[in-house]
This record gives C-alpha cells, structure tokens and sequence, in this order.
C-alpha cells in the first residue's frame, strides 16, 4: 500500500486556486483510482485555516464569509484525505537534531504507516532527517504510476495483513482508543454495549454478550447449560483444542465425530450414528471413547459444529437431529463471523453461537476478545452473571460459580473501528478466493480448492487446498517459503491423536477422513488487501514446484 501526505503549501495552493493546483488536483483523482491513501497532518489543521482565512479576508471576505468557505473545504477535504495523529515523541533525540520540530514530527508520524510513503510539498527542505521522501506534485504523480510495478522475486508476503487494515482505519482506530482513555472506563465501559449492539444489528441475534476470548465464549455457554461430569458434548476433531477443551475441562466428555471431506466440517450422517452409538453404548455402531467414564453412564447434552475456515457446519440436518435427540447446539464460529448459510448470518444458527477476535480472525482485535450470540433471553441473563464471577444484582451478590471473563474496553473500541469496514473486507474476500480458485483449477487441477455448498457463504478466515499426498504438500510449503510466501497447517495432528485426549482411549483410524485432511491440506495466504499480483505469485510458485517435481 502507498500513502501520501500532502503538505500545507500543497492544500492552501488547491483551496486558493494558485501554483500547481491544477497538478494536485490530478494527484488527488489518481491516487484515488489507484487505492493511494491520502493524509493530512493533524497538526497542520488550524495553520491551513488561520492562512486561507487571513487571505481570504485580504481578498476582501468578511470573517463569517471566510470562515464557512473554510469550513466546507474541511468537509471535502476529509472525503478524501484522513487526518494523520502527530507522533515522534518517543524519539526526542530525533527531534531536538530537527532544524523545524513540527516538520520532523510529521515526518515521523508519516514513518508509522506501513508500506511506501511520501510527503508532498513544495518545501524541498522539509524532512531534514531524511526519514520520508519528499516529492513535488510532478513527482508525486510518476510515483503513483509505479504502483503496479512487479514486487521483487523473494518479498514476503503476509499471510494475514493486520498493518495494511490498520493504516485503512487508523483515524477512526485512533478516535475510538483516545475516546477510552479519556473516559477512563477500562472495564465494560460505554464501548462494549455499542459493540454488543451493533454485534446484534449485524447478525440478526437477540443477544451479543462481549466476553473475553473465544475460548470462555464456548466454555461460558457450557457452564450455563450446567454441563458437567458424565455428561457428552459431541464435536469434530479436526479443530483447535479450544473446541474439545472446553468440554473437558467441565468434566464432560468429548466425543469426537469425523467430518465431511469436502467441508472438513462435522459430518451430520456420522454425527446421528455417534449420538445413537452412544444411546445403545455400542461401539460397533460408531467409534466411541474407549476409556475414563462408562459409555453406558454417559448422558448426550449437546453438540459444537465448528464452522471451520469461515465455512458454516450444515445446520439443517445438524439442528433436526439435536431436536430429536433432545441436544443443544453451540456453535464454534470462532472462524466464522460474517459467514452466511441459507440467507441467515453466523450468530443466529444454533442455539447459542460463540465466536472469536483474536487478532488472525475475520473480526478481529488487538489482544483476545469475543462474544456469544443467542436469542435465549434466560441464556443471556445467565451468561451476563458468569462473565462477572457470577453476580446476582451487583458484584458483591453472587449467585453462580462465575469467570473473569469481560470483554475489554479497549479491545471494544478497536472493533468497532473495525466493524465499520467488516462488510467491504467479507466482499473483496470473496473475490480473492475466486481468483485463486481460478487459478489453482487452472495452473493445478490436480489440487482440491475449497468447496462451499450451494446457500453458504465463507468468511474465509483461512483460504485451505489439498494436496495429493504428504510429501507433495512438504514440497509446495517449502518452495513458497524460498519464494517469500508464507503457508500453514490448520491442523497437522487431529485432537483426538493430541496428549491431551488420550483419555478417552481413541485410536488413530477412528477418523480416517480427519487423520487423511490433516496429512494434506494447508492454508496460503488470505485477507482483504492481498493483490491479484500477489495472487499470481503464489499460484506461480505452486505450480513451478509441481512441474519441477
């Protein structure tokens, strides 16, 4: 990404018609049209109004006159330039050695931005430290043109670009993180409840409660259900341990169920055979724990679908068996939010819906957070109560074993900053999947792209292909790691193989389809401002190693 300040002398030419401002004018159209960022020094606000003013009323303009004039050129001027904060006072050595203070302070602030920047003035001396190019507005336009210009052979790429997101957003992130610190009010300040409500505008669910991670998301609904010793929670192994921990660490049992090939999602045909399995306690019928609890002593309580990647579970067939059965359905979307299946968004699909902002997630923060989604009002009275260890009428009145588990404040601020651009980011999402579908099909075939069922809709919160075998997918990962291309593994080993669960006595062909996707597939890189040449380069890099091979 580049940006661009544009220097008071700049603006004050454009706004009094003089110099170059027909130049700028072409500046501003081009690096609108080219995805250029456009700043303004905040500190250089009021010396903009104070000399346009002055020369407004030389030209023979009342002060009330010329401060409208002012105030509507502001107005346009924000619709395409954001307002850059004045940093650079962590480095008072830099700053003393400046020949202007002001001008190096900018410069620094400048410096903050990720990606290629410039300042353009018509001041040649203006970064006398030499910390951001200066350019004319000549130049600054032949700048511009080089924006499509090749990235270098071995430059890395990120696999998630939380620095470009932030630098989209940084005048609102910043506005939301000082309104927090000027009110002081840490803990489930005003923030929160905003967030809570947009959180419900957005999703379509009765109730967000803001807690903090995904993690006590899930296990704050399982506490509220009052699960527990000798009861069951069916789920999928091939997920992060957060999922079947949660059970466990209750005292529940996990009991895992293999998922589809196509989704890695729980299988609803295998899950209806696990709930029966457990009913008759016959292993014959589908593989159960084979040590800790009883089988036979177990109680089914409920099932956690996660909708892996982005991708939602089959809720249809997943919610008719719950109701049958008598299950309650939570759903782990920690990777799902802003995902959609059959018309309806992630947050309303099962009767409670936990999600994640761990910064990698598709809404994310900038430290742990995340919520639970319901439209059960007792559920969300309860969940109120256990997020504050358990308060009654206030936190001297407890009426349940409880967590610490709010939602910060500031990680409320930094979401909503977010949660502005989230729709716009889901949209061009979807259009870098495409284009890597279209190339992969096209320069791989022999590669399984993700399938999303006719309905649904990912939030793609990581972009997953299968490789043929094990060895090809080492070979593919270790060619884009030479090539600057970051790649993962989500998961390498499926949980019911991990430590952790050896417990309950699994064995490592239980789940063939979980143990044969884990041995293949691995994530490339995905977010809302990877670049259709980045996407080239990766698809490249994959298919010079595959007809090297």
């Amino acid at each position: 990404m580049k940006h661009i300040l544009l220097d008071v002398n700049v603006i004050l030419d454009l706004w009094l018609e003089r110099g170059e401002y027909q130049l700028a004018e072409k500046l501003i159209e081009d690096a609108e049209e080219k995805g250029v960022l456009l700043w303004v020094s905040a500190s250089s606000i009021p010396i903009i109004e104070y000399v346009f003013i002055q020369q407004l009323k030389k030209e023979g303009a009342d002060s009330e006159e010329a401060r409208e004039i002012c105030r509507k050129l502001f107005e346009l001027l924000f619709e395409y330039a954001r307002p850059l904060s004045n940093f650079g006072f962590e480095q008072p050595a830099l700053l003393t050695r400046a020949v202007d203070i002001e001008d190096a302070q900018i410069a620094l602030s400048m410096n903050c931005l990720h990606g290629e920047k410039c300042i353009v003035t018509s001041d040649i001396t203006f970064d006398n430290l030499g910390i951001v190019v200066c350019l004319t507005v000549a130049d600054a336009l032949k700048w511009i043109d080089e924006k499509d210009s090749n990235p270098k052979e071995n430059s890395q790429i990120p696999f998630i670009d939380l620095k470009a997101q932030q630098d989209s957003i940084r005048p609102q992130l910043e506005k939301n993180i000082y309104k927090v610190l000027h009110h002081g009010r840490y803990i489930l300040g005003p923030e929160v409840k905003e967030l809570e409500k947009r959180l419900c505008e957005y999703t379509r669910a009765k109730h967000s409660i803001g807690v903090s991670s995904g993690t006590d998301a899930l296990l704050m609904v399982l506490m509220a259900w009052d699960i527990g010793p000798g009861d069951a929670v069916f789920t999928t192994p091939f997920t992060f341990i957060a999922t079947a921990e949660v059970i466990q660490l209750l005292g529940a049992t996990p009991v895992f169920v293999d998922i589809d090939p196509r989704t890695f999602n729980i299988d609803p045909v295998k899950l209806e055979l696990a709930i029966e399995a457990l009913r008759k306690n016959d292993a014959n019928i589908y593989p159960l724990p084979r040590a800790g609890t009883s089988n036979s002593q177990l109680t089914p309580k409920a099932i956690i679908p996660v909708d892996l990647f982005g991708l939602p579970a089959d809720y249809d067939p997943i919610m008719e068996i719950a109701g049958r059965y008598g299950l309650k359905v939570l759903s782990d979307s920690a990777q799902g939010l802003g995902s959609e299946y059959k018309g309806k968004k992630s947050g309303t699909l099962g009767h409670a819906t936990a999600t994640s902002f761990f910064p990698a997630k598709p809404l994310g923060c900038y430290g742990d957070g995340g919520a639970v989604f319901t439209n059960d009002d007792e559920l969300a009275e309860i969940l109120e109560s256990i997020r504050v260890h358990g308060k009654g009428k206030d936190k001297y009145d407890n009426i349940r074993i409880g967590l610490n588990a709010r939602l910060h404040t500031m990680q409320a601020a930094v979401l909503l900053a977010k949660l502005d651009i989230f729709p716009e980011e889901l949209e061009i999402k979807q259009k870098v999947a495409s284009q890597y579908t279209e190339q992969i099909r096209q320069q791989a075939p022999h590669l399984a792209t993700p399938y999303v069922p006719k309905g649904l809709k990912s939030a793609w919160a990581q972009y997953s292909v299968l490789a043929q075998s094990n060895e090809e997918r080492n070979a593919i990962q270790k060619a884009l790691k030479e090539a600057g291309i970051p790649s993962m593994v989500y998961y390498p080993k499926p949980l019911h193989m991990q430590t952790a669960f050896s417990n309950l006595g699994y064995e490592k062909d239980d789940f063939p389809v979980s143990v044969g996707t884990s041995a293949r597939i691995f994530s490339l890189p995905m977010h809302g401002y990877l670049k259709q040449v980045e996407i080239q380069r990766i698809t490249q890099n994959i298919t010079k190693n595959l007809l090297s091979s």
